[in-house]
């Protein structure tokens, strides 16, 4: 299932991607633990050489805007790797869970709409029911996973159910009743007997320490349990302490949950600094900045619990004479995230253009075009691009069909060199992702899971003039527009003067260039005609 709100992207790809079932394997015990010992030394070299050659070289910012709004930000010397912004007065469901109704079924969709408290109700499809809330046994048909849904719900029901994307547009909230609890540590699955390691980590050494520390851990009768990517180099006893946090968090749900008449929440996701500081809080950060006193102090409290032993990882700034973002130099790659383009390195562009089915992704050659050899122009741009855009849709939260129109390349070396870029520079994506090869057209095709949090999704919306496409009439079409209205309204009126109200901005063209025009409906109408300005 996908994840639960902010660290869901990281949640929902570990409980999604884990690797399934009992740890223990058939060797003896002596072998495992001969096994276990080789597998925790390797580990332990390789997170050395990790942590000496990251020390230092990350940074976490949280910026304030007090009762509005907060920006979160990781980067890795001055390179903007993660951000997220959370305003106040959005109301924010991914990740809650709620005590729901199920209101009617739809036999077509295969699916339910379920009253959970919460403006348009929530769409529940029959692959994310959990056979507990199935009313009749089903035994499975060839060909066919599931049963019919209207032979398994009803309306009326009740059913606990998790919030997987935000509600959009006209269309309700996308639920699922496999629920996922996530710890700094683990990811606690209530109703599915799994027990795992993220695909995350693919480190074969510590996958093999992580695996022989979860062994003998007992989730409980009818629970499962994902370890986090960023448990790696952790303890058993760590893992023990998160497990039980979770368990009892489980325990007071389930209570509420009884308790409760439906629909209503029983658990809601924590803000975006208790997120952001449970699940991007690595060894690898070296210093995180605040620009607010108050949540400093909060994100110190965490800090302190989960790195006793760090001491001033955590630093308030307080100059009034320059915003936070602009102190270390990370405006402008902010203010980017909201162009429909990006300049890359050597002057190359990046073109973003949504569609209602997928993202297109034009690169262009820019300032270099037609200088030196074209085939190595064509390739220096496209390993550029293979980077930025893998960086972009991180961080723009981009998800669903993206189409790449890559500058076409005839050297196949060059075009395999540019899809392992790609792929190397995606395996940093929190979200599930599925990249394709490159056609012979040079178009790339890529499919990625869209987390829902981004800070485009929240800060941003449709164009209301261009209505979202991007283009708009010119003056002139919109004054010839304009002139066909006036004559219109006035057949149907018979005031002696009819007034025509327009934009500041065709008004003045109407006045100053079509002068002549809206004399001649004067004459046409035998009335007189003023144009008014609006605002």
């Amino acid at each position: 299932m996908e994840e639960a709100a902010f660290e869901t992207a990281e949640t929902e790809s570990e409980a999604g991607d884990a690797v399934s079932g009992p740890v223990q394997g058939g060797a003896s015990p002596g072998k495992n633990r001969e096994r276990a010992a080789k597998a925790k030394s390797a580990a332990s070299s390789s997170a050395k050489g990790k942590k000496s050659a990251s020390r230092g070289r990350r940074k976490m910012f949280f910026s304030v805007l007090a009762g509005e709004q907060i920006e979160v930000a990781l980067a890795e010397e001055g390179r903007l790797l993660e951000y997220y912004l959370d305003m106040i007065h959005q109301q924010k469901m991914k990740g809650n869970i709620y005590k729901g109704v199920i209101h009617n079924i739809d036999s077509n969709l295969q699916a339910a709409f379920v009253d959970y408290g919460v403006g348009k109700n929530g769409f529940l499809q029959i692959d994310e029911v959990h056979p507990e809330y199935w009313l009749t046994h089903h035994e499975p048909a060839k060909g066919k996973k599931f049963p019919p849904i209207q032979k398994v719900l009803k309306p009326g029901q009740e059913v606990f159910v998790q919030v997987v994307k935000e509600p959009t547009g006209n269309k309700g909230a996308f639920l699922t009743t496999w629920l996922s609890l996530a710890g700094r540590f683990l990811v606690l699955t209530p109703g599915q007997e799994q027990i795992g390691v993220s695909r995350k980590v693919d480190d074969e050494a510590e996958r093999s320490r992580l695996r022989e520390m979860i062994n003998g851990i007992d989730p409980g009768k009818g629970m499962g349990v994902i370890v986090r990517t960023v448990s790696a180099g952790t303890t058993k006893t760590t893992l023990k302490n998160d497990l039980q946090y979770l368990k009892r968090l489980w325990k007071d749900i389930r209570k509420k949950g009884t308790e409760e008449r439906a629909p209503s929440l029983v658990y809601k996701e924590p803000g975006l600094v208790e997120r952001a500081v449970r699940d991007y809080l690595t060894d690898d950060v070296a210093e995180i900045w605040v620009d607010q006193e108050d949540v400093a102090q909060s994100v110190e409290a965490m800090v302190n619990l989960l790195f006793p032993r760090k001491k001033g990882l955590v630093h308030l700034y307080s100059d009034t004479g320059q915003p936070l973002w602009d102190r270390f130099g990370m405006r402008g790659q902010i203010d980017q995230l909201y162009s429909r383009e990006v300049i890359l390195p050597s002057g190359g562009r990046l073109v973003f253009d949504q569609t209602e089915a997928l993202m297109a992704i034009d690169i262009n050659s820019g300032k270099i075009s037609g200088k030196g050899n074209f085939e190595a122009m064509a390739f220096k741009t496209n390993m550029e691009a293979a980077e930025t855009i893998a960086s972009q849709l991180r961080l723009r939260d981009i998800g669903g069909q993206v189409v790449i129109d890559f500058i076409e390349m005839r050297e196949k070396k060059h075009v395999q060199e540019v899809e392992k870029t790609l792929r190397q520079a995606m395996k940093s994506d929190r979200a599930r992702y599925d990249v394709e090869r490159m056609s012979s057209f040079g178009l790339l095709e890529l499919v990625r899971q869209r987390t829902g949090f981004s800070a485009l999704s929240i800060a941003q919306e449709p164009c209301p003039f261009c209505g979202g496409t991007g283009q708009r009439r010119n003056m002139e079409g919109q004054a010839l527009q304009a002139s066909l209205e006036i004559r219109r309204q006035m057949r149907l009126s018979n005031r002696e003067v009819y007034v025509y109200e327009a934009s500041r901005e065709l008004g003045l063209y109407l006045l100053n260039h079509k002068r002549s025009m809206l004399q001649e409906i004067e004459r046409e109408m035998g009335r007189h005609l003023e144009i008014a300005i609006k605002g």
